[in-house]
């Protein structure tokens, strides 16, 4: 297939788009390489895809709300279908900068469907968060959860954008499959996040910052985990339809820190600071649907996920000086 993927040169994006050429299916990915963290980690992220393979990679550093180059893109290229993960990401700086998520997790889906609807796709994969379930109280949880409470921009904007597909499905017919991600980690994850931050600084004798007291926690899961359910079921989109990716395994902050100390065999410097606004308590995915529907199993614990980060951060470190403090 010809499958076009936003966000390409992303963590999620550049090991999507790694599989689907070696499935030798064709990739035009779009990334704008924005500042978000340092673009030369993403420049690194898609390295084992150079332009030159263009017969199966074709990269377009190209941002996503610029309508008239989309169209262009869409036009050059016979699309089967799209897989739109690129979005400012990030709870905390959504917070502070509200119009800029909108404009690029609504607007610039809203700009993508269009093109698909111009170009006659029928077939849009949209990566969603678990942060939609915002305030929710029941754990854990569920695609028919009511997800109205979103206490940060950034979930407001991807409950937003999730809405906008299902208009798209009612009136022009496009099938969806809307993929609410929990908290994936792995090789490539962004800096920022806490896997990655707690390991480099741990690594480099650097105290780390904990919002609250270390007992909230996340459902965190493992890049293939992820990648492996989305190109498995490439042929089964078709209708509207919500699945939680998650690992249905929620595990505390503190418990965490103890697994990374373990396997760097380091000891965290821990400084508690307060919790912060927008973040929610705990993240814990209901995968049933996701397993009935689209034969969903993730295999890798905390421990194994975790060591696996662990060693490709090491050996990425030592190679260049993407990760310095």
């Amino acid at each position: 297939m010809n499958i076009l993927v936003t966000g390409g040169a992303g963590f999620i994006g550049s090991h999507i788009c790694e599989k689907l050429v070696s499935l030798k299916n064709s990739v035009i990915c779009i990334d704008n390489f924005n500042d978000y963290y340092n673009p030369d980690i993403k420049e690194n992220n898609i390295s084992a895809l150079p332009e030159e393979q263009s017969n199966l990679f074709t990269l377009y550093r190209e941002d996503i709300l610029n309508k008239y180059v989309l169209d262009e893109i869409f036009s050059k290229h016979r699309i089967d279908m799209v897989i739109h993960l690129a979005a400012r990401a990030g709870v905390r700086p959504s917070i502070n900068n509200a119009s800029l998520y909108e404009q690029v997790n609504v607007q610039g889906t809203i700009n993508l469907l269009d093109a698909c609807r111009n170009h006659g796709i029928s077939r849009f994969i949209f990566a969603s968060s678990s942060s939609v379930y915002g305030g929710n109280n029941k754990i854990p949880f569920s695609e028919h959860d009511n997800v109205d409470n979103p206490v940060s921009p950034y979930a407001a904007t991807k409950k937003a954008a999730e809405l906008v597909c299902y208009t798209y499905f009612y009136l022009f017919k496009i099938s969806f499959f809307v993929y609410r991600f929990f908290t994936v980690y792995g090789p490539r994850q962004r800096p920022e996040m806490a896997i990655h931050k707690f390991t480099r600084r741990i690594l480099n004798n650097k105290e780390i910052y904990v919002y609250g007291d270390g007992s909230s926690s996340r459902d965190y899961t493992y890049i293939d985990d992820i990648t492996d359910v989305i190109l498995n079921n490439l042929e089964n989109i078709k209708g509207f339809e919500i699945f939680n990716l998650g690992n249905s395994n929620p595990v505390k902050i503190s418990d965490l820190i103890n697994t990374i100390e373990k396997i760097t065999a380091k000891k965290a410097v821990i400084n508690y600071i307060d919790p912060q606004a927008g973040d929610m308590k705990v993240t814990y995915a209901d995968i049933l649907k996701a397993r009935k529907m689209l034969k969903y199993n993730p295999k890798i614990s905390i421990e194994e996920g975790v060591k696996k980060f662990v060693e490709w951060y090491i050996e990425t470190k030592n190679k260049n000086k993407l990760f310095e403090e």
